[in-house]
């Protein structure tokens, strides 16, 4: 079976007359309903390799080395139009931060909305209907009353199911979570996750996890990548890679994580 992401060398740059490379010759697969925890402290270059897959790097980022197989198609060839299509349709990106994602002067049903109309998934009536069944799938009370709320209305834990239930609207294959717990307290972040793991069996996506927490990884992935200085050090089965991880940074992530050590033998048994 052919894998449904296929990242194969990326290297980014961010100046390209000195040759700094912020991502350097990564590689990994996802398959189709797969969780892979990409993770690594800030700065390896996990965002970057994210924004590299929907094409969002802000100039002077420049990606000189893929390619990148999304559905068997490179979308490093692809029009702006065409991945205009991919993104929100068939991949999808949840940001860390929801009040600087999501739109403070409209609201949140009309913003769920507009992912549904803009890729002609829905007419205008039944993208607002849509709206409210996302709000409620996301678990967010009254979602008939919440619709018509504004960003700000909202908690932190409430504006996050919004940035998930706008990144399912079009039930797209692969979803892109960048640090979605990071601004959420701990109760909270786990209310998230379990969200997440139920939403992925229901919708049967794929989800590529960023974070710089070993805890999330182990709570959801499948696999993990490492990542450090813009490299992939060590990929492997999550529950591997919590018995026996195999380099010196990797350890030190796990060391890191109050209580890894005791996860990580329940998790190897």
């Amino acid at each position: 079976m052919s894998a449904l992401l296929d990242v194969q060398h990326l290297t980014v740059t961010f100046d390209a007359t000195r040759g700094t490379r912020v991502v350097d010759d990564v590689s990994f697969t996802m398959a189709a309903g797969e969780t892979l925890g990409l993770v690594g402290e800030s700065g390896s270059g996990k965002s970057v390799t994210a924004f590299s897959i929907l094409r969002l790097l802000q100039p002077p980022g420049q990606i000189v080395g893929g390619p990148i197989l999304f559905e068997g198609r490179d979308l490093l060839t692809l029009s702006e139009r065409d991945m205009r299509a991919v993104r929100g349709a068939r991949i999808s990106l949840i940001f860390q931060e929801p009040m600087t994602a999501l739109n403070p002067v409209m609201r949140v049903g009309d913003q769920i909305a507009e992912a549904l109309t803009a890729h002609d998934m829905a007419s205008r009536s039944e993208a607002r209907n849509r709206a409210v069944e996302l709000l409620e799938a996301v678990r967010i009370p009254d979602p008939s009353r919440r619709v018509r709320d504004y960003p700000h209305q909202l908690s932190g834990g409430m504006r996050q199911r919004v940035m998930i239930a706008i990144a399912l609207a079009c039930r797209p294959p692969l979803v892109i979570a960048d640090e979605p717990t990071t601004a959420l307290d701990v109760t909270i972040q786990a209310q998230m996750l379990e969200l997440m793991r139920d939403l992925q069996t229901e919708f049967g996506l794929a989800l590529l996890l960023i974070t710089h927490d070993f805890g999330v990884v182990a709570e959801m992935a499948d696999r993990v990548a490492v990542m450090r200085a813009g490299r992939i050090v060590e990929t492997g089965p999550v529950r591997q890679i919590l018995r026996e991880p195999s380099h010196d940074y990797t350890r030190q992530l796990l060391a890191a994580v109050p209580g890894m050590r005791a996860t990580a033998s329940n998790r190897a048994r």
